[in-house]
């Protein structure tokens, strides 16, 4: 018997076989590889949900108990809310997230718009100075931010805006990057569906809202995320051109909690908390289409 009979020759009764463990393409991975991954995977979720975790049980913690414990505890004695009524009672912190709320909420809109519009047009309409206005977008994102600000202080103030929520919705309310990544997803898209619809007599508008927009859910949700976190997290703008206290938005109030109260731990912990839970909540509404194609709708049809 040839060794290719051999290899071709069945299996005896009763043998056992080794399982086989393959990834997504069918490729066998080792044992020790799929060990090496898990153990990344874990020592990268440590460092990323780590810090979150440890804010979380610190502003659970009583004043009776030791944050500074040698070996540390992670897990609180006696969990209580108080450090989160302590915020709210130290400056008014529900007034200043409900500011930074209005001006997320306009950036993920004005975003959202903006961005799909210039991004179908960048993408599918045909006109003179297309490459010019997408290579504009891509240098966009080469300024700093530092370098620009200034100019759009004096812009504000010539705009009569400064001290004013629309001040610092305006700035930020189309993102280059959000541009680029709508275009992106729109050149991703079939040619032949577009141009089925407009032998059928559809307009620009009709394709756009019917059959592009609805293509690309998944890149839409990238956007609103990244335009909310944007918003929400940002510090140094609202510094600038807001001076009345009662239009701070939420990171300002928070970095006057952390340096009032610098020595008690527990308070600042509780607003860190209070801060990133919009985020997380965000995240878990539209982490379905977050990980969506961006040609799904397309190809369902």
């Amino acid at each position: 018997m040839t060794v290719l009979e051999k290899t071709r020759a069945p299996e005896r009764p009763g043998a056992t076989r080794e399982p086989r463990i393959t990834d997504e393409h069918g490729r066998r991975v080792r044992v020790w590889e799929l060990v090496l991954r898990y153990v990344l995977l874990l020592a990268v979720l440590a460092l990323t949900i780590g810090p979150f975790l440890w804010q979380l049980s610190t502003s659970l913690k009583g004043p009776t108990e030791d944050i500074y414990s040698s070996p540390p505890t992670f897990l609180p004695g006696e969990p209580t809310l108080h450090n989160y009524e302590r915020v709210a009672d130290t400056i008014p912190v529900w007034d200043y997230a409900l500011n930074s709320l209005k001006v997320a909420t306009a950036n993920v809109v004005t975003n959202c718009v903006g961005a799909a519009l210039a991004g179908y047009a960048l993408a599918r309409l045909r006109y003179r100075g297309r490459r010019a206005a997408t290579l504009a977008f891509i240098l966009a994102m080469l300024v700093p931010v530092e370098g620009i600000i200034i100019a759009q202080f004096t812009t504000m103030r010539d705009l009569g805006l400064n001290n004013t929520l629309i001040g610092v919705v305006l700035p930020g309310c189309i993102g280059a990057m959000n541009v680029l990544l709508m275009r992106n997803a729109f050149l991703n898209l079939p040619y032949e569906i577009e141009e089925a619809a407009f032998v059928d007599g559809a307009n620009v508008w009709q394709r756009f809202l019917r059959i592009a927009l609805p293509s690309v859910k998944g890149t839409l949700a990238v956007v609103a995320i990244f335009a909310f976190m944007g918003a929400w997290d940002d510090f140094l703008w609202p510094l600038i051109v807001l001076s009345d206290p009662s239009k701070f938005t939420l990171t300002i109030g928070l970095n006057y909690l952390h340096g009032t109260f610098a020595n008690d731990e527990r308070l600042v912990a509780a607003g860190t908390i209070i801060a990133v839970a919009p985020l997380i909540a965000l995240f878990a509404c539209l982490q379905r289409y977050f990980f969506r194609g961006v040609g799904e709708g397309a190809v369902k049809g």
